[in-house]
Order: C-alpha cells, then sequence, then structure tokens
C-alpha cells in the first residue's frame, strides 16, 4: 500500500470519479492507485455524493468498512493467484500457448472465498481450438479444477474465459468496464511480448484510463516456424477442432462469443451493470 496522503478538499473530480466507480466492486483506494486509475470519461458523478478517508484510502461516506474488506479479500485472493500461477506452469508447455493471464477480481487482488480464478488465453494465429482440449486435458491430468458449464461451486476454480489467438487481439467492445478489464490483466505466462502486443492493439483503452498501464510501441510476433504449424493438414484440423467444440457448445450458448479467432465466455454481463450503476 502506499503512504501517500491526499486531503478530501484536494480530491479532483477525476479522483471522484474513480472512487465512485472502484465502489461498484466495493474497493477503496489508496492515493498512488487514485493516479493509476485516473479516469477521463465515462463516468457522470451525482451532486449529493460525499467521500471519505482513513487508513489511507478513499472511498464513499460510510463505507469505511471497506477498507477491512479489501485486506480480507487480499490474503483471500493471494491463495487463489499461487494456483493460478501453478497452472500456467503446466498449461504453457503447450508449445502453441503464448500468453496466460490473471483477469477479473483475482488480478486486482479483490476475490471473495467463492470467487473463481478467471484467466485469459492467447495462443498462435490458428491454433486456438486444437490448442483449448490438450490445455484442459492436462489442467485434469495434474488435478486442477476448473469451472465448467453445470459447476455450481466456484470456489477455486480456473475459468478460462477469454481465448483468443494473435489474429485477433483488438477487442471489440470499447466502455469504460472493458477498458478496466484489459489494464488491470496480471501476465503469468508471457512469451514474445504478447502481453504488450495486445495492449498495443487496445491502445483504445488510455481513453478511459490513462494512467493505468504503460501501452508499447507497435510489435510483431515472429513467423510460426514450428513443424506442426507448417504442415498443410494443420488448418483442416484446427477447422475441423473448431466445427465439433462448436457445436457441443451451441446448445449451451447465451451470451459467449464464439468465432474461429476468439472464444468469450462471460455469464454475467457486467459492462451492463456497471453501465446502469454509473448513470442510475
Amino acid at each position: 500500500m502506499a503512504s501517500q496522503k491526499l486531503h478530501l478538499h484536494h480530491l479532483s473530480r477525476s479522483d471522484k470519479s474513480s472512487i465512485y466507480y472502484h465502489n461498484l466492486f466495493e474497493y477503496p483506494l489508496t492515493a498512488s492507485e487514485l493516479i493509476k486509475w485516473k479516469v477521463t470519461s465515462g463516468i457522470k458523478l451525482k451532486r449529493d455524493l460525499f467521500f471519505s478517508n482513513s487508513s489511507g484510502f478513499y472511498f464513499l461516506k460510510n463505507k469505511e468498512n471497506l477498507i477491512k474488506k479489501r485486506f480480507q479479500k487480499e490474503k483471500i485472493s493471494e491463495k487463489k493467484i499461487r494456483i493460478a500461477i501453478k497452472a500456467s506452469k503446466i498449461i504453457k508447455k503447450i508449445p502453441t500457448i503464448l500468453f496466460v493471464g490473471l483477469t477479473g477480481s483475482c488480478a486486482m487482488k479483490n476475490a471473495t472465498s467463492k470467487s473463481d480464478i478467471d484467466l485469459i488465453i492467447i495462443v498462435k494465429k490458428d491454433t486456438l481450438w486444437i490448442t483449448r482440449p490438450f490445455v484442459y486435458l492436462l489442467l485434469e491430468i495434474f488435478g486442477f479444477p476448473f469451472r465448467r458449464s453445470f459447476s455450481k461451486n466456484l470456489k477455486d476454480r480456473l475459468c478460462l474465459n477469454i481465448w483468443l489467438d494473435t489474429k485477433n487481439l483488438r477487442w471489440k467492445t470499447k466502455n469504460i468496464f472493458t477498458a478496466h478489464e484489459i489494464a488491470q490483466i496480471k501476465p503469468l505466462v508471457n512469451h514474445q511480448k504478447t502481453h504488450q502486443k495486445f495492449l498495443n492493439k487496445n491502445k483504445w483503452i488510455l481513453d478511459f484510463w490513462p494512467n493505468a498501464v504503460k501501452i508499447p510501441r507497435k510489435l510483431k510476433f515472429t513467423k510460426n516456424s514450428s513443424k506442426i504449424e507448417n504442415l498443410l493438414i494443420h488448418k483442416f484440423i484446427e477447422n475441423l477442432a473448431f466445427k465439433a467444440q462448436y457445436l457441443y457448445m451451441k446448445p449451451k450458448i447465451t451470451r459467449e462469443v464464439i468465432t474461429k479467432n476468439r472464444a468469450i465466455f462471460h455469464p454475467i454481463n457486467w459492462s451492463k451493470k456497471v453501465e446502469n450503476y454509473l448513470n442510475q
């Protein structure tokens, strides 16, 4: 935690907007975090909002209890992060894996005991649907519990809810929530500077959170050189794997986004929840 202090009278509109945004996630901010999570657009503040500070944290008035909650959730999150780190060391053995990142509440160390562990996976181009079964197979073999469509108890389960290949790194949905989610990703495996390339393709996040992350200059992926990727049959197998998995998932698809180059599994529309909260 940073030891910087900021008097309430010196809180800028951006500071207040950031405090208000993070209040939805029960996440009080330190002075240094107010700088990191400076917000420039997407939030209209109500006139009747009041702010408080205590123990180096800033929050909405009468929300001091969130400080204790934050410390508790940090301890809980650290245990879950250790699980994610161990799992990522297994996943990275698959040669098509370029990036494994922590997302969601664990990435902010804001998970509750019942929370799952959200991960983003980025693979080499045209290998997503071949890679996916091998990832789950390895997790099964090494005893890592992961979220399934029928799972009710999500505690400590790995939730591989974002799959991308390097052909499709640009995020199409551009809003304040998605920008925050991208900015808060914590790399666990990062081959060929894939995380930096992903951020470079999504520079628009700085329109909302300009200080949250440094966007590197444009980087290129090295050409695939493995024998498997150069086989003529490779694309045929990838297409077959996509069709087989899509047919299996099709009856269960609700809000999921499934294409040849990406698979997004978000059962709850948090973008809409955030929009409603900010506009209420």
